[in-house]
């Protein structure tokens, strides 16, 4: 059965539902996606290598948690619940928000609110998602950051998260 999105105005107000299938194909249908940018103790960066069986980007290197808010949920219900289906992260683990993103490509619109945490503990991937999981020290995602092995959003949002730790 095809996911139901909410669909949002420039001004994040909900104006609407479509089905996923609609959405992911038509980027006037903005739809919303919590995004969570794990770290460990030492500041390097969780990602997430996604499944070759995804229908957008699949194969390539993206932020460690990412999916989108069902009906009625808020932004942090969807963060928590995306880490802990993704990546088997207790519900309990803090998150901290960090910024909002728009994602506009020929594909899809998302309004994305992104959330950060510190976990070390064990990791449960979800096999129908993911193919692997790295921590990466900052200085070498810098180097290795090409939109043929990452996804052009992650490179975005790990870029936002560099600049605004700087500040």
């Amino acid at each position: 059965m095809d996911e139901i999105f909410e669909i949002v105005n420039d001004n994040n107000n909900i104006i609407g539902t479509a089905p996923r299938s609609q959405c992911h194909g038509n980027p006037e249908l903005c739809h919303r996606t919590a995004h969570v940018i794990v770290l460990n103790e030492s500041g390097d960066i969780l990602l997430q290598k996604r499944s070759k069986n995804k229908d957008i980007q699949p194969g390539k290197w993206d932020t460690a948690v990412g999916g989108h808010l069902m009906i009625g949920e808020t932004f942090k219900q969807a963060a928590v619940r995306e880490m802990n289906e993704e990546l088997g992260i207790p519900p309990e683990q803090q998150i901290s928000f960090l910024f909002n993103m728009k994602i506009i490509n020929e594909v899809e619109s998302e309004n994305v609110a992104v959330y950060s945490t510190v976990y070390q503990g064990h990791f449960k991937i979800q096999k129908s998602e993911i193919d692997e999981i790295k921590f990466w020290p900052v200085t070498e995602l810098i180097n290795s950051m090409t939109e043929k092995s990452f996804t052009p959003n992650c490179i975005l949002e790990i870029k936002e998260f560099l600049e605004c730790s700087r500040m």
